[in-house]
C-alpha cells in the first residue's frame, strides 16, 4: 500500500493492490430509474484533444449537466433512496415501485401529503434533487444549508419548492442540524447522503441510485467494444466514489479508479492517508461548494479504502482551468464536474504516479463531470 507525498499542498495516495481487491455485486436501482419520466442515458462523449494532451488512447466524459431535467447527477441517488424509504414505511414492494404508484398511496395513507416532508441537509446538489423528489410525490421538503453556499444554489433549492433552512456552520455541522430536527416528527423523513451509527439504509441506497452512472458508462463502451482502464471522479463525502468501486470491484473490469477533492477539504484523502477515517477542517471556501466536505461517509470507507487505486486533491485554480478548457471543448461543466480533468491531469503530469494507475499510450480513461455550470456557477456566490 502506498502512503501519503505533498507536492505544492496537492495530496496524493495510492494503493498498489486495490486491483485486486474484490467485494459483492451492489444493489442496484437501474429499473427504477427507467421508469422515471424523461429518462434517458446521459453523454458519453469523447474529446480527443484530451488524450493527446495526457498521452493515453482515448478519453470520454460522462455528461451530468441535465440528469433528468437537473443539472447534476444527484437525482439518481435521491430518487431512488427517497422512494425506497417511503415504500419501506408503507410496506410497498420496491421491485414494482414507481412514482406514481409510491404518490397515489401516500394520498390513501397521509390526509394531507403535504404534512409529509423530506429533510436534508446540503452543499448545493444534493438538497435539489430531494426537493425536486417531494415536488414529484407531493410531499413537502426543509433544506438545511451551510454558510458560504452560493445564492445561485440556494435560490435553485428553493426554486423547487422546499423551505431552505440557514445555518452558520460547516457541512457536518448542518448535517446534524437536519437530523436533529427530525426527531419525534413521525412524517419527517431525512433523506441524508453521509452515514453513521444508526443511519445507513437511506446513504445505502443513495450509492445504489449512482450505480445506474456506471452502468450506462459500460453499455456506451461495449457498444464500441471497450473497457475503461481509469474511470475518475470527484469527491465530497464519498457516496459517488462507493458506487464506483463497488461497481467495477464486483465486475469483470479492473480499471484503475482515482478520487479527486478540494485541497481544501480532502477528507477522504486524508483519511485514506492515516489509514483511518479523518475529519479534516472545511472553513476555507471553494469553488468546489459540492465537495466541501469534511468527514468521509462511514458505510463508503471500506469501499474507498480498499477499492481505490489512488486519490489526489486539486487547487481551484486546476480546476478553473479545467472547466475553461472543457467549456472550450464543447462541455457544460462545473467546478465539481471539472474536478475529475484537474485531478487526472495533476496525477499524469507525474511518472510515478502514472505508473500508480498503470496506464500507457493506449488506455482508455473516463472522466467523470457530476454537473453543469448551471448547478454551481463560477460567479455564483
Amino acid at each position: 500500500m502506498g502512503g501519503m507525498t505533498s507536492l505544492e499542498a496537492t495530496r496524493w495516495y495510492s494503493h498498489s493492490a486495490a486491483r485486486d481487491w474484490r467485494t459483492q455485486a451492489p444493489g442496484s436501482a437501474v429499473q427504477f430509474h427507467r421508469t422515471l419520466d424523461g429518462y434517458v442515458p446521459t453523454p458519453l462523449t469523447e474529446l480527443p484533444s484530451l488524450a493527446a494532451e495526457l498521452s493515453v488512447g482515448r478519453v470520454f466524459v460522462k455528461d451530468e449537466s441535465n440528469r433528468l431535467g437537473l443539472p447534476a447527477f444527484k437525482i439518481l441517488g435521491a430518487s431512488w433512496a427517497t422512494c425506497r424509504a417511503l415504500s419501506d414505511w408503507l410496506g410497498m414492494d420496491p421491485v414494482t415501485m414507481t412514482v406514481p404508484r409510491l404518490s397515489a398511496r401516500l394520498g390513501e395513507v397521509v390526509t394531507n401529503p403535504k404534512d409529509l416532508t423530506l429533510v436534508t441537509a446540503t452543499d448545493g446538489n444534493h438538497g435539489r434533487a430531494v426537493s425536486r423528489m417531494a415536488a414529484l410525490l407531493g410531499v413537502s421538503a426543509r433544506v438545511y444549508i451551510p454558510a458560504g453556499l452560493s445564492r445561485a444554489a440556494v435560490d435553485a433549492i428553493g426554486g423547487e419548492g422546499a423551505q431552505v433552512i440557514d445555518f452558520d456552520g460547516s457541512y457536518d455541522e448542518v448535517v446534524a442540524a437536519a437530523n436533529a430536527s427530525t426527531a419525534d416528527r413521525p412524517l419527517d423523513f431525512l433523506i441524508q447522503d453521509t452515514s453513521w451509527d444508526g443511519y445507513v439504509d437511506v446513504p445505502q441506497w443513495i450509492v445504489e441510485g449512482y450505480i445506474t452512472l456506471f452502468a450506462e458508462i459500460d453499455e456506451s463502451l461495449r457498444a464500441e467494444g471497450l473497457e475503461p482502464h481509469l474511470v475518475a471522479c470527484p469527491v465530497g463525502v464519498g457516496s459517488l466514489a462507493h458506487a464506483m468501486v463497488d461497481h467495477y470491484r464486483s465486475g469483470g473490469a479492473r480499471p484503475s479508479l482515482l478520487s479527486v477533492e478540494p485541497i481544501t477539504a480532502a477528507c477522504v484523502a486524508e483519511s485514506l492517508g492515516a489509514g483511518t477515517p479523518t475529519s479534516v477542517d472545511t472553513s476555507t471556501p471553494t469553488i468546489m461548494a459540492g465537495l466541501n466536505c469534511g468527514t468521509p461517509s462511514a458505510i463508503g470507507w471500506p469501499s474507498l479504502q480498499q477499492g481505490l487505486d489512488a486519490a489526489i486533491s486539486i487547487s481551484d485554480d486546476e480546476s478553473r482551468t479545467a472547466v475553461t478548457d472543457l467549456t472550450d471543448l464543447g462541455q457544460d461543466v462545473g467546478p465539481c464536474g471539472a474536478a475529475s480533468l484537474a485531478g487526472v491531469r495533476a496525477a499524469l503530469s507525474d511518472a510515478d504516479r502514472r505508473r500508480a494507475l498503470g496506464l500507457g499510450s493506449e488506455s482508455v480513461v473516463v472522466l467523470i463531470s457530476t454537473e453543469g455550470l448551471a448547478a454551481n456557477p463560477l460567479d455564483g456566490r
